[in-house]
């Protein structure tokens, strides 16, 4: 017991002795720092001997000391304050921080859903008192309008404080949107008595004599009907004939630019698409796509994501989690998990973790069939609307021609009274059960439940549009039916394709399947 004692007094003892050292030095120190009736007898003794520059290093240095006290006796009084404020504790105080933020949050999201309310007000409003912004109305009469809508237009700009700072966010850019949007943003007022067959027109117009763009006519109704039908645009052909000009210049045209996502052959899941979580730099790594439909919660107008050369990766692995959302029956369920923990400081509209997918945006994949690309999956084309650009339209002269301002509720309002003034015919109906009956004894091949949906959606649309039932028949027939041909083994069906065509004729009328005949032709020419 002895030898222990030794040890623990020559071991145990020295370190418990420094530390009494360490605080008898501190103690010492502050005696010392502290001392001045000490300080000015050790002056006064060597006073007398002090020449110039002696005296000017004395004052230096009693001024470093000097601001060396003031500086400890702030970070005592500041020590203090933290740990006696309000005589709570440091834990206490930031959960009651945290539920300050918290609280911050829910009053931004509540007034953002005031001013989206406001705005739709404002826009019908809008819509009943200014319907054409012409110039026809007395100068008086207009003035006496703006004054009417100027105290709606007030309230439509009322804005408020950003969330947070972007740099203190993991999402810098969805933070840089809400940022934007809560000090920057205006919705315009939207021309809501545009029909359809005047928004084919004026598109076609706008596209030719502003960016030198041309399309056909029927072109315009074929991609405007689609955005009635589905959110999954399908534009495929050979290149250079315009497959993303044209909903790059829709765009333009509703002045609400396109978003362009650059597909890589590298992509195979969801987060080429939505981003990823850094474990490294702590940030959300976000993508063009991800800041794309967050966005759209802002605003009303109608807006496309083009996927450019979306199948020179599989689409179906990358964009699998999308094509299920859509099919959601219900809007509400179209959302994306982003993250599964939400932190105070990120953006203010990711809800649970999730981000809104809403209805004012489509999606639009450009497709070259070559050697480079993979085929895409029935499932895809299933869902979308594939609009073949196999040539350039001829330039033509028009009237320079504005954009517009549309919201997406007045066109999808346009789409449903579509729909209810120019139903499928009884008779049309009957000729495509009688098509099924013929394709499922010949072919072997049936419309699904999904592509007669499609069919009696787009007819409607398409007339809407100017065209007719059975040219938008003979369009939808083409994409949605035959597209399966190329499933088959058609080389040894070349007498059953071209009775076929003929069965065409006497369905429908002779000539009137141009596009299908067409089809179908091409199909025995390649097999």
């Amino acid at each position: 017991m002895d030898n222990f004692f030794q040890y623990f007094y020559q071991d145990i003892g020295r370190v418990f002795q420094s530390l009494i050292d360490l605080f008898s030095a501190f103690g010492n120190f502050l005696n010392y720092l502290f001392n001045f009736p000490m300080r000015m007898d050790i002056i006064k003794s060597y006073s007398d001997k002090f020449g110039v520059w002696e005296w000017i290093l004395l004052f230096v240095v009693n001024l470093i000391l000097l601001a060396l006290i003031v500086l400890m006796i702030i970070g005592i009084v500041k020590l203090c304050r933290k740990y006696l404020r309000f005589g709570v504790s440091p834990k206490k105080y930031d959960e009651v921080v945290k539920q300050v933020r918290s609280l911050q949050r829910d009053l931004i999201r509540s007034n953002y859903e005031k001013d989206r309310l406001l705005a739709m007000r404002v826009a019908e409003f809008s819509g009943e008192k200014l319907p054409n912004f012409d110039d026809e109305a007395p100068e008086e009469e207009q003035k006496e309008e703006q004054k009417e809508l100027a105290p709606l237009n007030a309230n439509r700009n009322t804005r408020t404080s950003p969330c947070v700072d972007p740099s203190e966010s993991r999402f810098f850019r969805l933070t840089s949107v809400d940022n934007y949007y809560k000090t920057q943003y205006y919705a315009p007022l939207y021309n809501n008595d545009i029909t359809l067959a005047e928004f084919c027109e004026q598109f076609r117009n706008f596209a030719a004599s502003r960016l030198h763009l041309y399309y056909d006519l029927d072109m315009m109704r074929y991609f405007i009907a689609s955005l009635g039908t589905t959110r999954i645009i399908i534009l495929q052909g050979i290149s250079g004939t315009g497959k993303t000009s044209l909903p790059y210049a829709f765009g333009r045209f509703v002045q609400k630019d396109t978003t362009v996502v650059s597909v890589q052959p590298s992509w195979r899941e969801r987060t080429e698409l939505y981003g990823y979580y850094n474990e490294f730099t702590k940030k959300y790594n976000e993508t063009d796509f991800l800041r794309a439909i967050y966005e759209g919660n802002y605003y009303r107008d109608p807006h496309m994501v083009i996927l450019d050369e979306m199948n020179i990766a599989r689409v179906e692995y990358y964009f699998a989690e999308m094509l299920s959302i859509l099919e959601m029956p219900r809007q509400e369920e179209w959302k994306v998990d982003i993250v599964t923990a939400v932190w105070d400081n990120d953006p203010c509209l990711i809800n649970n973790g999730t981000v809104q997918i809403t209805n004012n945006i489509w999606f639009i994949g450009t497709i070259n069939n070559d050697d480079s690309t993979f085929a895409v999956a029935d499932k895809v084309y299933d869902r979308a609307i594939p609009i073949d650009l196999d040539s350039r339209a001829d330039a033509f002269e028009c009237e320079d021609t504005e954009p517009v301002y549309i919201s997406t509720d007045h066109l999808n309002m346009l789409f449903d009274q579509a729909k209810e003034s120019f139903p499928i015919s009884q008779d049309m109906l009957d000729k495509l059960e009688e098509l099924n009956a013929y394709l499922i004894k010949n072919f072997r091949l049936a419309f699904g439940n999904r592509v007669m949906k499609q069919i009696r959606d787009y007819v409607p649309c398409f007339v809407g549009c100017g065209g007719t039932e059975i040219q938008a028949i003979d369009f939808i027939v083409a994409k949605k039916v035959l597209r399966k041909f190329e499933s088959l083994s058609l080389g040894f069906m070349k007498d059953e394709l071209t009775k076929f065509n003929n069965y065409l004729d006497k369905l429908f009328g002779k000539n009137t399947m141009k596009i299908c005949k067409d089809y179908v032709e091409h199909l025995k020419k390649i097999n």
